[in-house]
């Protein structure tokens, strides 16, 4: 593997806790995490993602989005019709984050119950 510096065949060191922190508190919380999954498919409306968002409250998947639309991992497209309609899609940035987030989705389904038990609690 010639041309290849350490630092292309090594996992980045996890001493930046600045960067990691720093995103990971714009990006981590359930419901950006639970809007970016939603919206892997393709385009939706804010209705469609109301509905499809269970537990989510209006007023947060509002401020979910705006957050997202400002981090570039959401755009936000308003057509000039009437009524006018507005859709919500990942962005290029955005699609990079989708497979961790359903490798996330799919680790936390596969162990709630182990950690509900652990926790003592049943959920």
């Amino acid at each position: 593997m010639t041309g290849l510096t350490q630092s292309d065949t090594c996992p980045p060191p996890m001493n930046d806790g600045g960067a990691v922190r720093e995103v990971l508190d714009r990006i981590s919380d359930k419901w950006s995490l639970l809007v970016i999954g939603a919206l892997r498919n393709g385009p939706l409306r804010f209705g469609e993602l109301e509905k499809g968002i269970t537990g989510i409250s209006q007023r947060m998947l509002t401020l979910t989005l705006k957050h997202l639309v400002e981090d570039g991992l959401v755009s936000r497209t308003a057509y000039p019709e009437v009524p006018p309609r507005v859709e919500y899609e990942v962005t290029d940035l955005g699609k990079t984050l989708v497979p961790l987030v359903i490798a996330l989705a799919e680790w936390a389904i596969a162990h709630r119950d182990e950690i509900n038990a652990n926790r003592g609690g049943h959920h």
